[in-house]
């Protein structure tokens, strides 16, 4: 029994030891004799390895959790035959932290890889849209179609207000609203002409211009006769000459 206290006591005196392990008793507390006298404090022994069964335990559940992290980032990683068994080391669960490590550090670098890539591809479906032919003319006709996005913004602003429709409204109800507006002007036109000609009728409106033609070239020419004739330049003044040469 000695023995076995000595053994223990050189343990607990190894620098490898923990300081909670050993320490000198306080207060009357029997302590056991080495053989060379020298006493030795085992009185909270007990009590540090109930503290080491459960931390073993404790081992075992963090191990448990952190293979079925591993398997939640890695589902290709096949379980290992060593995971079940009873003996757990630091040194185990070391090597599953840095598999997941390692795990996030390759799908960072693939992430800010991809990223690049669509940044490229976003680029380049933009020179495509826009018929860019180099990089350096990106940035203004960025420019240019954020200019024209605006006008045409404001443009479909103000028709939404003019039209007293709602600003939800899209542009293809804009359009066949003024697409109506339209319409409703040219038949008050068409039917202003009519009224003015005195016809409804779209023949008597053709014959009428066709005497029009016929009338006013003759009779054109006949006032350029008199004004010349009577030496005058103004119409009203035809009829005053006239009635004097009577």
């Amino acid at each position: 029994f000695l023995k076995v206290l000595s053994h223990i006591d050189s343990i607990l005196r190894s620098p490898r030891a923990p300081p909670l392990i050993y320490r000198r008793s306080k207060g009357p507390v029997q302590n056991y004799t080495k053989e060379n006298g020298q006493e030795c404090g085992f009185e909270h022994l007990p009590l540090t390895i109930e503290m080491w069964a459960d931390q073993l335990m404790a081992l075992k559940d963090l191990h448990r959790s952190l293979r079925k992290l591993s398997l939640e980032l890695m589902p290709w990683h096949t379980a290992n035959p060593q995971d079940n068994r009873e003996s757990i080391r630091v040194e185990d669960l070391q090597f599953i932290v840095d598999a997941i490590l390692e795990e996030i550090e390759n799908k960072e670098k693939n992430s800010q890889t991809q990223s690049l890539q669509t940044l490229s591809a976003i680029v380049s479906h933009f020179q495509k849209l826009f018929d860019v032919n180099s990089l350096n003319g990106v940035y203004p006709r960025m420019n240019e179609v954020y200019t024209k996005l605006g006008e045409m913004t404001n443009a479909m602003r103000n028709l939404h207000e003019l039209l007293e429709l709602d600003s939800s409204a899209p542009p293809t109800v804009v359009v066949d609203t003024v697409g109506k507006l339209c319409d409703i002007i040219n038949k008050n036109v068409t039917e202003q002409v009519q009224q003015l000609l005195g016809t409804q009728d779209i023949h008597s409106i053709i014959n009428k211009l066709e005497e029009h033609e016929r009338f006013f070239p003759p009779f054109q020419a006949l006032i350029q006769d008199l004004l010349c004739l009577l030496e005058i330049s103004n119409l009203d003044d035809i009829l005053p000459v006239v009635q004097n040469l009577k």
